[in-house]
C-alpha cells in the first residue's frame, strides 16, 4: 500500500513539475513558428530518445530522463551543451531580424507567467489552505536553554516587529517571522512584542547550527514555534492515549492544569511527570472532558540491531498521539493579482537577500530540479495536496518567468540581450563565437544545478524504516481513565 501511495505521488509530481517546464518551452516553439524560424527539434524529457518522428520538418521526440523539455531553434543560437549538436546545415540557416529573436525569447516567460495567471485563478476558485501556525504572529513554545528564553520571550508573547520591521504573520517571506529572523544581518535581533496589553522590546542573539559537509550551511534562529492548536490527527494502536478513551479531532486544551499552545509544551510535561499520569483536559465537539493519561515507552522495531541502538536513546515516555501539523486549518480565497504580488516579492526578498554581503543567505540555499521535486512530493503527501501544489506552482511559475528574463546567454534574457546588441550594432553576431558563448555559459548553469542538486539530496532522509509500537494492554502496566462531563 505504501509502494502504490509513493508511485502515485511520484507520477503527481512528475506531470506538474514537467507541465511547467514544457509549456515554457511550447512558448518559444509557437513563436518561432509564428515568425516562420526554422525549428530542428522539440522534445519532451532528455537523454536517448525513447519515441522520435519528424513531421513537417520539425523533429519531436520523447526523452529517458523525465525532467522538462527542449526546443531547438538554431537560428536563435544553437545550444548544444543542452540540445544536443545540430547538421552543419542547420547551423547554415540564414539569419533573421533581432526583433524576431526577442519575440521568440519572450514567448517562454510569457507563457510561465500566463500559467502562472491561471494556476491563480483556480487556486481562487477552490481555495488556498492556511494553517493556524502559517498566519499567526503568537509564540506557542520556547525551546529551553535557547536563545529565545535567555531573551525573555515567553509562550503568548505576540511579535509586533523584528529589526524595527513589522510583522504579519509567522511563516513565509516578507513581512514574517521566520523571514526576519533568518535574514536579519544584525548580531542581536531585537523583537517588539504585546504580553498582557504591554508593548515590550527584548533582544536575542541568534545561533547558527554547525552542519556538516555538502549540507546547507544553517541559518539564524531562535528557536522558538507558532502558537499550534493540538489536534489530535490519529492514535497509536494500543498506546495510553487509546486506553484512556481519547479520539482523533479531539483538542488537547490543557496538560497538568497548563494550557498548551503548542503539542510541544506536552512533551515536556510528559517528561516531566513520565510515571505519572497526565490530566488532559480536551475539547471534543461541544463538550469539555478530562482524561488521564499514563504516558509508557514504546517499543521500537528496528530493521537491525545498529539502527535499533542508534535510536534507542531518542525513545521516550509518549502517549502514542500523531498531531494534526499547522493546528487549525482553514480554506481562504487570495486573489490572482495578490498571489502574483506575493511571488514577486519572494523573488526580489530572495534576491536581496543573496546579494547583501553580511546576509546569511547564500546561492546554495536556493533549490534545484531535484528540491523543486522534494517540495511538491511533500506537498501531494498532505491531505490538501492539489491546492497546495498549485500555490507553489503559482510562485514557481513566476521565479521561472522573471528568472529567464535575467540577461545571460543561454537564458532568454542573453537572447534579448544580444538582439538589442544586433539591433544597435546592425549586423549579426560571428555565430562561432556566440556559440561558444553559449555552450561556456550552459556548462556554467549546468554546473550550478548539479552544485546545488548535491545539497538537495543531502536533505533527502535515506533513513532504515522504524517502527514504533505499544504492547498490548494485558501487557502494558494497567492505566486509570476518568472522564467528567
Amino acid at each position: 500500500m505504501e509502494i502504490l501511495k509513493f508511485v502515485f505521488i511520484l507520477i503527481e509530481v512528475l506531470v506538474l513539475f514537467n507541465l511547467l517546464i514544457i509549456v515554457h518551452e511550447v512558448g518559444h516553439f509557437l513563436a518561432a513558428r509564428w515568425r516562420k524560424m526554422y525549428v530542428d527539434r522539440f522534445g519532451i524529457w532528455f537523454g536517448k530518445p525513447i519515441w522520435q518522428k519528424k513531421i513537417r520538418n520539425v523533429t519531436y521526440l520523447i526523452g529517458t530522463i523525465p525532467a522538462g523539455g527542449f526546443v531547438s531553434i538554431p537560428q536563435m543560437a544553437p545550444m548544444e551543451a543542452i540540445e544536443g549538436k545540430v547538421d552543419d546545415e542547420v547551423k547554415n540557416l540564414p539569419p533573421v531580424k533581432p526583433v524576431d529573436k526577442i519575440i521568440v525569447a519572450l514567448a517562454g516567460p510569457l507563457f510561465s507567467f500566463l500559467l502562472a495567471i491561471v494556476f491563480a485563478f483556480i487556486l481562487w476558485g477552490i481555495g488556498k489552505p492556511a494553517s493556524e501556525t502559517e498566519n499567526t504572529r503568537t509564540v506557542g513554545y520556547v525551546l529551553k536553554g535557547s536563545p529565545a528564553e535567555k531573551a525573555g520571550i515567553m509562550p503568548g508573547d505576540e511579535i509586533i516587529s523584528i529589526d524595527d520591521g513589522p510583522v504579519t504573520q509567522w511563516s513565509g517571506m516578507g513581512d514574517t517571522v521566520q523571514w526576519r529572523i533568518v535574514s536579519s544581518q544584525n548580531e542581536t535581533i531585537k523583537l517588539t512584542i504585546l504580553r498582557n496589553g504591554l508593548i515590550t522590546n527584548v533582544f536575542a542573539k541568534p545561533i547558527i547550527e554547525e552542519t556538516r559537509i555538502f549540507e546547507r550551511r544553517g541559518l539564524r534562529e531562535l528557536q522558538i514555534l507558532p502558537k499550534e492548536t493540538p489536534i489530535i490527527a490519529r492514535l497509536f494502536d494500543n498506546s495510553p492515549a487509546v486506553l484512556a478513551g481519547l479520539k482523533p479531532n479531539d483538542i488537547v486544551l490543557e496538560a497538568n492544569g497548563i494550557k498548551l499552545l503548542s503539542p510541544a509544551t506536552l512533551s515536556d510535561i510528559i517528561m516531566t511527570y513520565s510515571n505519572q499520569p497526565i490530566a488532559l483536559k480536551i475539547k471534543r465537539g461541544d463538550q469539555i472532558i478530562t482524561k488521564e493519561v499514563k504516558p509508557v515507552i514504546p517499543q521500537v522495531i528496528a530493521p537491525d540491531e545498529k539502527t535499533a541502538k542508534a535510536i534507542k536513546d531518542e525513545i521516550r515516555p509518549m502517549l502514542g498521539i500523531v498531531w494534526e501539523q499547522g493546528g487549525l486549518m482553514k480554506i481562504v480565497r487570495v486573489d490572482p493579482l495578490e498571489q502574483i504580488k506575493i511571488s514577486v516579492n519572494a523573488m526580489v526578498y530572495t534576491i536581496q537577500a543573496i546579494a547583501s554581503p553580511k546576509s546569511d543567505i547564500k546561492l546554495q540555499h536556493l533549490s534545484g530540479p531535484v528540491g523543486i521535486i522534494r517540495i511538491y512530493y511533500r506537498l501531494f503527501e498532505s491531505d490538501y495536496g492539489w491546492r497546495l501544489a498549485i500555490w507553489f506552482s503559482v510562485i514557481l511559475n513566476v521565479n521561472l518567468a522573471l528568472l529567464n528574463l535575467v540577461p545571460i546567454p543561454v537564458l532568454d534574457g542573453g537572447h534579448i540581450l544580444m538582439a538589442m546588441f544586433e539591433i544597435v550594432r546592425r549586423k549579426p553576431f560571428n555565430i562561432k563565437i556566440l556559440e561558444k558563448i553559449q555552450t561556456a555559459c550552459a556548462v556554467l548553469i549546468i554546473g550550478y544545478i548539479v552544485y546545488i542538486s548535491i545539497f538537495d539530496t543531502t536533505e533527502i532522509s535515506i533513513r532504515k524504516k522504524t517502527k514504533i509500537e505499544f504492547k498490548p494492554p494485558s501487557e502494558q502496566v494497567q492505566h486509570s481513565a476518568t472522564e467528567k462531563n
